[in-house]
């Protein structure tokens, strides 16, 4: 799973967030970059050792690098759900809405997921999907959106974009996606990316430049890892760690 190479703060938000919040948030995906740093040097390190004919060296730094990224993603899981809490809490959001902000697209696609299953079994009838317009990612591409709509086509339900780009429309119910009208909630639709507008594009069958980075970076080591776990499972019975 992706962390963050650089600190991300109110970009996260879809709010202005307190500091104490903010810092929270950064402090979560911090910890998981410095254990993914640890987890890359142990991989890289039993890499070498392995070269260099010492197998039982290569078996232990292999299994310290997987205790670096286990904990790499448990403080990632922390941060993807306080983020969740703060941007999806009932006076930011109206109850067929799932705000996306500040999530990593293998975190977004199970959050969605298990919203569209929780929302089908109560008779919810459509979900708001807010995924950003993507200001923040390279060259401005959207990285959560794609993968939104791959999740509506793999579960056969059909979405549109709406005329606020940053969000899709999802009908629960198999039919076409076309969006009924909209209701006043309050201030939600005072939010840029909240106002519930008509689509623009119906499709059938249906973060930022450092997250695009930082998840190149996480997974370059699962080479790494493979390559030395298949030569140390050869040499597991019969190297003994000192």
């Amino acid at each position: 799973m992706a962390i963050p190479l650089t600190r991300l703060g109110d970009r996260a938000f879809n709010h202005s967030p307190s500091s104490d919040a903010e810092a929270e948030y950064d402090r979560l995906r911090g910890l998981a970059r410095e254990e993914a740093a640890k987890r890359n040097s142990c991989f890289d390190r039993a890499h070498q050792a392995y070269e260099r004919g010492d197998g039982a060296g290569a078996k232990e730094l292999s299994n310290e690098g997987k205790r670096h990224a286990a904990k790499m993603d448990e403080y990632n899981k922390q941060a993807s759900e306080y983020i969740f809490r703060e941007n999806n809490a009932t006076d930011r959001v109206a109850d067929d809405t799932i705000d996306l902000h500040g999530q990593f697209v293998e975190e977004a696609e199970d959050m969605l997921e298990r919203r569209i299953r929780y929302a089908q079994q109560h008779g919810q009838s459509h979900l708001h999907v807010i995924v950003g317009k993507g200001n923040h990612s390279a060259n401005h591409v959207q990285k959560l959106k794609p993968r939104v709509e791959q999740v509506c086509r793999e579960l056969g339900l059909k979405f549109a974009t709406e005329e606020n780009s940053g969000r899709i429309y999802v009908n629960l119910q198999g039919g076409e996606a076309v969006m009924p009208p909209p209701p006043t909630h309050g201030g939600h639709d005072q939010l840029d990316y909240g106002g519930q507008q008509r689509p623009q594009h119906a499709h059938h069958g249906g973060q930022s430049q450092h997250h695009h980075h930082q998840q190149q970076q996480q997974e370059q080591p699962d080479e790494i890892e493979r390559l030395v776990s298949k030569f140390v499972r050869k040499l597991g019975d019969c190297c003994v760690v000192m």
